[in-house]
């Protein structure tokens, strides 16, 4: 800025400044102004509202015991959520055990009969002995805690086969034969001969035979207690 020479006066200060100077220093003006007069309207209203109550000593006393509650309510229900979490956690767990269980069971035999021609009618004897059978199973067993809770049956089978018992029965007819005689059998008939003699008959014996008790059909000729020599 060029200076005046001297014993001439200065022009006043605005005059002194540029454009853009001036415009500045209208708009910082304006700007102090506009803070000023918010300023003092605050003051104002402040002035004429009075001053603004607070809460009462008692409000603020009550109201930390109720903070002080509800923080505690709410620490409980963590304290507990935790806990029975943990208890959760904590609980034995059921031990569960696999195992394979074998079982067996009886086959009763069977029993059949067959005749025998040569056999005495009414005899009976076993040809054969009957003998039991045995049916395996396998089972997977589960046990929970040491109580059966499953069971699968895995396979089954016939480990032993059954034997049938047979039963002969004889059908041949039994001689009729006089009790009078032994050796052999004298024929029950109207009457004997000894085989071989000159007898009729009509029934023979091979002798020789003896004579136990009465010689009825004559066959000991000589007494001797033998007959058919």
């Amino acid at each position: 800025m060029t200076l005046p020479p001297p014993g001439v006066p200065r022009a006043p200060y605005r005059h002194r400044l540029g454009p853009g100077q001036k415009a500045a220093v209208y708009l910082g003006s304006g700007l102090l102004a506009f803070i000023l007069l918010c300023a003092a309207g605050t003051g104002i209203v402040g002035a004429i509202s009075g001053p603004r109550p607070g809460p009462p000593a008692g409000d603020a006393d009550n109201a930390r015991p109720v903070a002080a509650s509800s923080a505690t309510t709410q620490a409980a229900a963590t304290a507990s959520a935790g806990s029975a979490a943990s208890a959760s956690s904590s609980a034995p767990q059921p031990k569960v055990v696999t195992t394979t269980v074998t079982e067996t069971e009886v086959i009763p035999f069977t029993s059949r009969t067959v005749e025998d021609s040569t056999l005495a009618s009414g005899t009976r004897k076993v040809r054969t002995s009957g003998v039991n059978g045995v049916k395996t199973r396998t089972y997977q067993v589960t046990l929970t805690d040491g109580v059966q809770t499953g069971k699968q049956l895995l396979r089954e089978e016939v480990t032993r086969q059954p034997v049938t018992e047979v039963i002969v029965v004889g059908t041949k007819a039994a001689a009729k034969c006089d009790p009078n005689y032994a050796w052999a059998c004298v024929p029950i008939a109207s009457d004997v001969d000894c085989a071989g003699g000159t007898g009729d008959g009509p029934a023979y014996v091979q002798g020789p035979v003896k004579v136990i008790g009465k010689d009825i059909y004559g066959l000991d000729r000589d007494g001797d207690g033998i007959g058919c020599e």
